[in-house]
């Protein structure tokens, strides 16, 4: 059964292509589930480590072994614990990842043998309604060989010995797999996948310091339980990728681990989260940065904004817990002037309050988005500009430089997302940086363009009468 929690009015969750098959990994801590992942996906999309947990939220991609084309669904380690705890959350997550799935890899350390562990959660296996495929991992070599014999008392058929992490044994869990991947291609070969192409989907990352609620407001725009979620700091530790459509438009949306201080950040596996989100950061469109609104505005909060605006982003702020602030007013001009003032190179960034855990105002976030996105791959005309350049050079010319006046001889835009303008002079070298701020913000204002980062660029222009 999935979940009955419906999305907001007029979005849905993108639907996972139907006809592919779906396979989850499942397994106790530290068996490899997410190096198997990453072997099928072929790339390094889960982390990975030497030590237990690592894994939280479930991550899906497309996968394959030779000719066999499927979606892979990586999971937290099936654990136990009290109902509130973090185990029966993670417990939860691998529980809707199997839900979604049509067979399951149940995965067991070759090396370790079966444990009491391992035979706990076969009893929960079976109450799945899903075929299982035994998976003894860690057999390079001869490695493993007695946990492949324990593995045949679970009653689901020959395991398949293998190596994650150096790629053995994808022969015999090619066999295992293709007749369930056949059964799904017929089953579905009538109907049309729901996913969007690339070019017409808008990529947009949640990112902010930890325990702002990046996870629950990923949830609250998805209309499900999608991502795990409590009072523990630094629950979120991958970069989590779920397709989804808002209100026709696709859209790829990406939960980040919460950023820190460099010199706060010590752990392995922080650093590895840390560099996924900056990574995300590079990649995506658009980016939330959420900010605890009962706290206000943080030295990390700018350093986060600065950098997504350098990357050429689109920026919005996001004020979560609004439903707790007394002082709105106090902490929205405290928020904007500390913003206009760290990054005016992107005035006028929108800025949102909302309550993820409520909704209260979350129906306003994508709008900004949308518009802000319009702005960022907004063209002007090359004659609108070089009328723009003649109004502002002469209501403002440009500084004597060695007691001449520069002459700015026209201006292009050559490139959008970001809006990037080039302007030709005979010594660009010469304009102050003041007079650039100038040209920029008057460009803002002319066409409409605050909110997202400009690129103004000076070069040389040719003398037409030099040979060469």
């Amino acid at each position: 059964m999935r979940s009955s929690r419906k999305p907001r009015s007029g979005s849905r969750a993108a639907e996972t292509p139907v006809s592919p098959l779906v396979v989850a990994i499942v397994g106790r801590p530290n068996v490899g589930k997410s190096t198997l992942f990453n072997r099928l996906v072929g790339r390094r999309l889960a982390l990975v480590a030497d030590e237990p947990g690592v894994t939280r939220d479930r991550r899906e991609g497309p996968a394959k072994i030779a000719d066999l084309r499927f979606t892979v669904i990586d999971t937290a380690g099936l654990v136990d614990g009290p109902k509130a705890s973090l185990e029966a959350r993670l417990r939860r997550q691998t529980e809707r990842g199997m839900e979604s799935a049509h067979v399951a890899l149940f995965l067991v350390d070759g090396r370790a043998g079966v444990t009491p562990l391992d035979r706990h959660f076969v009893a929960w296996l079976r109450r799945q309604d899903r075929p299982v495929i035994v998976v003894v991992n860690k057999c390079e070599g001869t490695a493993g060989r007695g946990g492949v014999l324990d593995a045949t008392e679970f009653g689901f058929g020959d395991p398949v010995p293998m190596s994650a992490e150096h790629g053995e044994g994808l022969d015999d869990l090619y066999q295992a797999l293709r007749p369930f991947v056949d059964a799904q291609a017929e089953a579905v070969a009538a109907e049309v996948a729901t996913d969007a192409p690339d070019n017409q989907r808008l990529s947009l990352v949640i990112v902010g310091r930890p325990n702002t609620g990046k996870s629950t407001l990923v949830n609250r725009l998805l209309g499900e339980e999608r991502m795990l979620t409590g009072p523990e700091p630094g629950l979120t530790r991958d970069s989590i990728a779920v397709s989804w459509i808002d209100h026709g438009q696709a859209v790829r949306l990406v939960d980040t681990a919460g950023l820190r201080r460099k010199a706060k950040v010590t752990e392995k596996i922080e650093t590895m989260a840390q560099s996924e989100t900056l990574r995300a950061i590079r990649l995506t469109q658009a980016a939330v940065l959420l900010l605890d609104a009962t706290v206000g505005v943080e030295h990390q909060d700018l350093a986060i904004g600065s950098l997504i605006v350098e990357e050429g982003r689109v920026l919005i702020v996001a004020l979560n817990k609004w439903d707790l602030v007394d002082n709105g007013q106090q902490v929205l001009d405290q928020v904007r002037t500390s913003l206009s003032q760290s990054l005016s190179q992107a005035r006028g960034v929108p800025i949102v309050t909302i309550s993820a855990l409520t909704g209260r105002g979350v129906e306003k976030l994508m709008p900004a988005v949308q518009k802000a996105v319009k702005v960022w791959s907004h063209r002007v005309p090359t004659s609108a500009l070089n009328r723009w350049l003649e109004e502002a050079s002469d209501r403002n010319p440009p500084p004597l430089v060695s007691g001449r006046t520069p002459k700015i001889r026209y201006v292009v835009q050559v490139s959008t997302r970001p809006p990037t303008f080039v302007a030709f002079l005979s010594r660009p070298e010469g304009l102050p940086a003041g007079y650039i701020r100038y040209l920029t913000n008057s460009l803002r204002d002319a066409f409409d363009l605050d909110g997202v980062p400009i690129r103004f660029e000076l070069r040389k222009s040719r003398n037409p009468f030099k040979s060469g």
